[in-house]
């Protein structure tokens, strides 16, 4: 594996020629040789220009607001590149958030599942009365064959075949009542 060699000037650590001294005092007018810096920076953390182009705009109006109010910048190029940044990854939490409630909004309502229900308990009303009364105990949330025995009083065998005729009729009965595509 070959190391290429950096061109010179390009360590981590090299500061571009747009960092301002702080010999002169802080002014709005000291943020214009920050802009092109800032732009560069937002392009690479927006899909387009335009948001770059309002990231840099937040950005700048954020540190007026700062310098208005009186702060004290020690470094005014990173201080400005930080802020870009968190506004940046503030936007993506909102986006993030966005998104997921129009996913929400795309979630098919209960209404279809509603419906599917109510064919089916109409169904099950059009059953044989012995498969009828099995299911409707059924729907009312006994799940165990054994349980149905017990409370109908009828043999399990008897119940485990009345459940696999009510259910293959239901099937056969549903799948009439779907229309085909």
């Amino acid at each position: 594996m070959t190391h290429r060699r950096k061109p010179p000037g390009c360590s981590i650590h090299a500061r571009s020629p747009s960092v301002i001294s702080m010999k002169q005092p802080l002014t709005p007018r000291r943020l214009v040789p920050l802009i092109p810096s800032l732009t560069r920076r937002a392009r690479k953390l927006s899909r387009n220009r335009a948001e770059a182009e309002d990231l840099v705009q937040d950005t700048l109006l954020s540190l007026c607001q700062k310098l208005q109010d009186g702060a004290q910048i020690d470094d005014l190029q990173a201080y400005a590149m930080r802020t870009l940044s968190n506004r940046a990854r503030r936007g993506w939490r909102i986006q993030a958030t966005d998104e997921l409630e129009d996913d929400h909004a795309l979630t098919q309502p209960d209404a279809l599942l509603r419906l599917d229900c109510a064919d089916t308990l109409a169904a099950i009303a059009r059953l044989p009365k012995p498969q009828r009364q099995l299911l409707d105990l059924v729907v009312a949330g006994e799940t165990s064959p054994r349980a149905l025995a017990t409370a109908t009083g009828l043999p399990l065998g008897t119940v485990m075949s009345r459940l696999a005729r009510a259910r293959a009729r239901l099937r056969i009965t549903l799948s009439e009542d779907t229309p085909r595509n």
